[in-house]
């Protein structure tokens, strides 16, 4: 039997240890959106995922003490963005507690089911919210496509050991 090797100040099972694991996984930048009562919302999220072609499904993790969750969690519809690497700026804005995230320089408009939809990203998808599933301090939201496209110009952002980056030729 292999002995584990030594894992420092992390501990097994911990929160630390999942952090430090994930700092080394490459993610992909992407900005949800929901409309709100008292204006949009939006959150940076690096947790998004393709869970089915057929119905087009996808998910993504928000934690429920976000500024976001409230409206997320009584939305209808959401609205997905793809960054491109040129939009640090904009995924340390939605990614900033207090942070203005609709205002200027931010560009935006109200888009189908009056979710707001970013411009001058890699893509962008509205979808109907189909679940809400508890997962820890956090709700996994799975949602389905209705509209979007995919035509922007550019190259994906990164995340990537605590910091956005891009991809290198």
């Amino acid at each position: 039997m292999t002995a584990l090797p030594d894992l420092g100040t992390a501990r097994l099972g911990s929160p630390e240890l999942l952090r430090s694991v994930f700092r080394r996984h490459a993610a992909g930048v992407a900005v949800i959106t929901a409309p709100g009562a008292g204006g949009p919302a939006g959150f940076t999220a690096t947790s998004l995922t393709s869970v089915s072609a057929d119905p087009p499904m996808l998910s993504f993790g928000i934690g429920t003490r976000a500024s976001s969750w409230p409206a997320v969690s009584r939305a209808d519809h959401v609205g997905v963005h793809i960054l491109a690497e040129h939009q640090r700026d904009l995924a340390a804005t939605f990614a900033r507690s207090g942070a203005d995230r609709f205002g200027p320089p931010t560009s935006w408009r109200e888009g189908p089911e009056g979710v707001p939809v970013l411009d001058d990203v890699l893509a962008w998808l509205v979808c109907r919210v189909v679940a809400r599933v508890p997962a820890g301090d956090h709700r996994i939201v799975l949602a389905e496509v209705v509209v979007g496209d995919p035509t922007g110009a550019g190259r994906p952002l990164l995340y990537h050991q605590g910091a956005f980056t891009a991809l290198r030729d």
